[in-house]
């Protein structure tokens, strides 16, 4: 446990027994009014929660596609609210989501993602290390059949499946080099051969 860890704990700790303490008090004066509120205050509450998921959810539905242009050579992708460039590829003839990273060194494949485009990743050899927002982790090479992107289709790419429950699979710069240009245009990143 970290010192903020204990940090938070202590905080949660001292807001519990204030509001046990006062619902307590209240409970023994108006017990059938105090339960009521309870009841209201927890819908409220959970009705919040509803609405957050809900609403990241019609954003991430609502976000623009990827438009291709120029015989195919040229792929617009609309950068998401957060400032993400996302695409949906076709990796061995099953769509994967990337997230589109000039900051990552590979083209990674998180565990999930592996397994759907038909590698398991309990039969790979772990042999490098890879540094995540989640601390190291274990890569293991791959080769990709296919890869299709808008209207681009690459063979034999190389990438690495990251080890463990990593959700997210990125488009790094061993996939990237192979446009002539990668750039970003207003709110577009622009990807060309």
């Amino acid at each position: 446990m970290t010192a903020n860890d204990i940090g938070r704990l202590a905080y949660l700790l001292v807001l519990l027994i204030a509001v046990g303490g006062f619902l307590v008090i209240e409970f023994r004066a108006r017990a059938g009014s105090t339960l009521r509120q309870l009841a209201a205050w927890g819908l409220i509450f959970v009705g919040a929660i509803a609405a957050a998921a809900l609403w990241q959810d019609m954003q991430e539905r609502s976000a623009p596609l990827m438009e291709v242009t120029d015989s195919g050579r040229r792929l617009e992708v609309p950068l998401d609210p957060a400032g993400h460039a996302r695409v949906t590829a076709e990796v061995n003839g099953t769509k994967v989501d990337f997230v589109i990273d000039t900051g990552a060194s590979m083209l990674a494949l998180g565990a999930r993602d592996a397994r759907r485009i038909g590698i398991d990743p309990a039969l790979l050899v772990y042999t490098g290390q890879a540094r995540t927002a989640n601390g190291l982790t274990g890569i293991a090479p791959v080769t990709l059949k296919t890869l299709t992107l808008g209207g681009i289709t690459d063979e034999n790419v190389p990438a690495m499946v990251i080890e463990g429950q990593t959700d997210q699979s990125l488009m790094g710069m061993t996939y990237l080099r192979r446009f002539a240009r990668v750039s970003i245009e207003g709110n577009h990143l622009i990807l060309e051969r």
